[in-house]
């Protein structure tokens, strides 16, 4: 269920603070489509350099920016997730931090990526699955909490809602 969040940060707001606010509001937002008999589970992720939050770049050259600025270094994802029982309103809430190595690609290589269109859509210029591009050096964390949705997480607030998954998550 899309639940039309306004995304904006609050002035201020720390980027672990911001994601977990995103995922509790996407999730009190669908659950007014949602049976009483179910559990909403939304998330929200943010790249994050420092204190900035990098969001969807506004344009290539944009792009282009975000993706310099993360070239060579560590940054971190933050993804908050809710779990939301909708017949009695309870939400709950978890955060997952990934450190990512970026590689040190060259101004060629984010012409290139820029080029193909793919980083106007993602948070912080960049999928971390792209197949050329291939952005991310050795990662050691949480590669579904950069590219899709940390399941152990989702699976652990399940379990505090006295939910089980049918399946061995990790």
């Amino acid at each position: 269920i899309v639940s039309d969040t306004d995304e904006s940060p609050l002035p201020d707001e720390a980027p672990r603070d911001y994601v977990r606010r995103l995922a509790a509001e996407k999730a009190r937002a669908a659950s007014a489509r949602a049976d009483a008999s179910q559990v909403v589970v939304a998330a929200d992720t943010a790249v994050v350099d420092g204190d900035a939050i990098l969001g969807k770049p506004a344009d290539p050259s944009d792009a282009m920016r975000m993706l310099r600025q993360l070239r060579g270094h560590i940054h971190q994802v933050f993804t908050g997730i809710a779990a939301l029982r909708v017949h009695d309103g309870l939400v709950l809430t978890d955060l997952c931090v990934t450190d990512v190595p970026m590689r040190n690609y060259s101004d060629a290589e984010i012409e290139s990526y820029v080029e193909t269109g793919d980083p106007l859509d993602k948070a912080g210029a960049y999928a971390i699955q792209h197949a050329s591009f291939q952005p991310v050096a050795e990662m050691q964390g949480c590669y579904a909490s950069v590219m899709g949705l940390p399941l152990c997480h989702v699976t652990r607030l399940l379990r505090q809602m006295e939910l089980t998954a049918g399946a061995d998550v990790p």
